[in-house]
């Protein structure tokens, strides 16, 4: 049997790659695998937000990313009778985390620049074409049965296994884990097409949303000529035929005709939303598709595996190197499972808004969202939508900003502008706001765990230059923030007291050093 890692992934599509860059930046021997060769060639995932950019910043890639990516148009709802009734858009600058907030991106040579960067890492052996066959667990760690192409088999050991193998996960199949069903299940066409010049000039300039009772859709303008529609399909019409060339363009004909675009992709889909039961077996670990599935409103699927391998990365990392006990590892289910919970439910109302079937509940709709508004749609934040942590590895002392995700804002050092995290790195921090006193900074320095960083904004460390830390720190009312190292907050303190506490209640929570 080969040498026992740290961790084994099982799944190299986005999440299973961005945990074994994670894993493998933090210094951990890790094991990645995944039946197919080469990443898929057409898009599934259209949509990026600054928190997965802040992720790739981490990883080092978001430079090669951003070519692939383009800001998110606004979005506008428009209802029975074509009247505008909902608008999504975007925060204006500076951004709260250093990227603009909503972003579109094609997804094949993003993979490949993830994958590439995992195969960079000596620390990381990256296993192709094997399938999983059975795995056991003992007090010590995992063993997998993998196959090869050629029948062959082979045993990995690690201490700790994450399963990133997507709706079907063959992990969470035998660990026996169930999904729970959020109510959401409908037939959906997914159309992906390349367009041309004739064709540009004739669909809109803006993503919208067609909440019309006969025939729900979404359209989103993807980066460069590259355009999404995902359409309802109305009952009595065949999935698979309405997935034809033939059937697709027929549903495309209000926009385009054949020769205004090329398909790239048309699938046929049942939009689900789904959460794993339990997201933990002894060593065992479920993330992105594999714990959760919901339905694409928001463009929130890949995002949201990203946000879970980033949750736990750090996590396995404190544990394996005997920073924290294992019981730290207890709160990525906690965690995650109430955050895409309940970003899951909101994406869905968003979708029952859409998909609304009944003609008169439609227009019910309507004159609410207007009168509500007084008749003048006002833009709304896409990002408004993304809930705060509430539960798991947090202060017990309730504060908005707790949970919610620490600033990233461009700062000076050296004459030389950069993101924070570039500077800082991605560790425990206490940040101290301009207004915070000796006091604090004793109390932070004495209660501060192993490794922890501590920084005031104002000093030549922390020389911010657009004021998006000093306008949080006015808006939050507090001295400090105990922020984690996936750049949630667990704590605020307005006094020196209070910090002491909480980092009293963090160090023991876990038996951090």
């Amino acid at each position: 049997m080969d040498a026992v890692f740290d961790v084994a992934v099982v799944g190299f599509g986005p999440s299973g790659a961005v945990a074994a860059g994670l894993l493998g930046g933090y210094g951990l021997s890790t094991f990645v695998c995944d039946r197919a060769h080469e990443v898929y060639d057409k898009p599934r995932a259209i949509a990026l937000d600054h928190e997965i950019l802040r992720v790739f910043q981490q990883l080092g890639v978001v430079d090669r990313v951003l070519p692939y990516a383009e800001d998110f148009t606004p979005s506008e709802f428009y209802g029975v009778d074509g009247q505008l009734i909902k608008r999504f858009t975007t925060v204006a600058p500076p951004y709260p985390l250093g990227y603009s907030p909503s972003m579109v991106f094609t997804q094949p040579p993003v993979e490949r620049v993830l994958r590439e960067h995992v195969q960079s890492l000596p620390g990381v052996e990256v296993a192709l074409g094997l399938q999983l066959l059975d795995y056991s667990q003992d007090a010590d760690g995992v063993t997998l049965t993998l196959r090869a192409e050629d029948g062959s088999e082979r045993k990995v050991r690690a201490r700790y296994l994450l399963a990133c193998d997507g709706a079907t996960s063959t992990v969470r199949g035998l660990a026996g884990i169930e999904l729970q069903d959020l109510g959401f299940d409908e037939p959906w066409l997914v159309v992906d097409v390349l367009l041309n010049e004739r064709g540009l000039a004739k669909v809109p300039a803006v993503s919208m949303q067609y909440c019309e009772p006969q025939r729900p859709c979404s359209y989103i303008i993807g980066p460069g000529m590259h355009r999404r529609w995902e359409i309802s399909i109305n009952e009595g019409e065949d999935p698979a035929q309405v997935a034809t060339p033939e059937g697709t363009w027929k549903l495309l004909s209000r926009w385009l005709a054949p020769e205004d675009a090329s398909l790239w992709r048309q699938a046929s889909y049942r939009f689900h939303a789904l959460v794993a039961k339990d997201w933990r077996a002894g060593r065992v670990f479920l993330a992105g598709d594999a714990a959760h599935q919901q339905p694409p409103f928001l463009g929130q699927g890949m995002c949201q595996g990203i946000r879970d391998v980033a949750n736990l990365s750090w996590k396995l990392a404190s544990v394996l190197k005997g920073q924290a006990n294992d019981s730290l590892l207890d709160s990525y289910g906690a965690e995650r499972k109430a955050h895409v919970t309940e970003l899951t439910q909101r994406i869905k109302a968003i979708g029952q808004l859409v998909g609304q079937r009944d003609l008169a509940r439609a227009k019910q709709r309507d004159a609410q969202l207007l009168a509500d508004c007084n008749g003048v749609v006002k833009s709304v934040p896409r990002q408004n939508v993304q809930p705060a942590l509430a539960q798991g590895l947090l202060s017990s002392r309730s504060h908005a900003a707790r949970g919610s995700i620490f600033p990233q804002p461009w700062i000076k050092q050296a004459a030389a502008l950069q993101r924070m995290d570039a500077a800082l790195g991605s560790g425990w921090r206490i940040v101290l706001g301009a207004s915070a006193h000796t006091d604090v900074l004793s109390a932070a320095a004495a209660a501060a765990i192993a490794g922890m960083r501590i920084v005031q904004l104002g000093s030549p460390e922390l020389e911010e230059t657009d004021g998006v830390l000093a306008h949080w720190f006015a808006q939050q009312a507090c001295v400090a923030a105990i922020v984690r190292p996936d750049h949630y907050v667990y704590g605020v303190a307005a006094d020196a007291d209070e910090l002491s506490a909480q980092m009293h209640e963090l160090r023991a929570a876990h038996q951090f050093a």
